[in-house]
């Protein structure tokens, strides 16, 4: 059995379909998706469906677009249809498909090969055993019968610094922005969200979330999305996959298990023009 992780797919079905035919993916390898399933791509529907019914060979995480749909679904923004998410707001299996999806987890750890994976990053001052348990209390949540009112609440970008005494609708909030929104932090580890191009573009006060020092040191491969200006990177136990295909730059794979991160790419040229629409 092998295992790949995906960058961010966002509907875009036939990219995806072109990459996992580029692996040679077989029935008994193991995809990771990195979220964001869903949103701005022309086949959001058709791309929800297909993970899904790829049953436990798939793995995907909850990114930022992934929870604005289920926001949608549970009535907040009624007044700002979202074209892309329609289709699965609509479809006959939305119930079936929505349940799937708010059950997703918000971090995957692997001990047996060493990696994670999460959608947009880890926070500087979390370590291993604290990332768990606060991915877990979140997920709980959102797969439990009070989910449409937290994701009434789910957004904001206050607390804006992480404290042990967070609880409550704060806490969750926060793990929320850090594994699904974050890109640069302060100093003092601090969120920001106002800057979202690659790093050095940002002011010398704010730093990319995985240059931030750690103590300890995190004890496993990462792998992640949600970056585009990114691009494909890999720094230290770092590595991120969204290179961009919704903008019409690629999808990427990347082999976790074995010596070899072997990486793969299909080009998505013409996908930008469906997402700026």
């Amino acid at each position: 059995m092998a295992v790949y992780a995906i960058g961010d797919v966002q509907g875009c079905l036939g990219p995806l379909l072109s990459l996992l035919d580029r692996i040679g993916i077989t029935d008994s390898d193991q995809i990771w998706f990195t979220g964001d399933l869903v949103n701005r791509g022309p086949q959001s529907l058709e791309t929800l469906r297909f993970v899904k019914d790829l049953g436990g060979r798939a793995i995907s995480v909850l990114g930022n677009h992934d929870l604005h749909l289920l926001a949608l679904a549970a009535g907040r923004f009624p007044d700002k249809p979202n074209p892309t998410l329609q289709p699965i707001l609509h479809a006959h299996d939305r119930d079936e498909l929505l349940e799937w999806l708010r059950r997703r987890p918000l971090f995957h750890h692997d001990l047996k090969i060493g990696w994670a994976m999460v959608h947009a990053g880890i926070h500087p001052q979390w370590d291993l055993p604290l990332t768990l348990r606060l991915a877990t209390e979140t997920e709980a949540l959102l797969s439990g019968e009070l989910h449409d009112d937290f994701l009434k609440h789910m957004y904001g970008n206050h607390p804006e610094r992480w404290n042990t005494g967070l609880a409550g609708y704060e806490r969750a909030r926060f793990c929320i922005n850090v594994m699904t929104r974050m890109r640069f932090c302060y100093a003092d580890g601090g969120l920001d969200f106002l800057h979202k191009g690659p790093p050095g573009s940002q002011p010398d006060n704010v730093y990319p979330w995985f240059k931030m020092e750690r103590n300890p040191p995190f004890p496993l491969q990462l792998v992640f999305g949600h970056w585009s200006a990114l691009g494909l990177f890999t720094e230290a136990s770092f590595h991120g996959i969204d290179t961009g295909c919704l903008w019409g730059g690629r999808l990427t794979a990347l082999r976790l298990d074995g010596p070899e991160r072997q990486v793969f790419c299909v080009n998505c040229v013409g996908h930008e023009k469906l997402a700026r629409k």
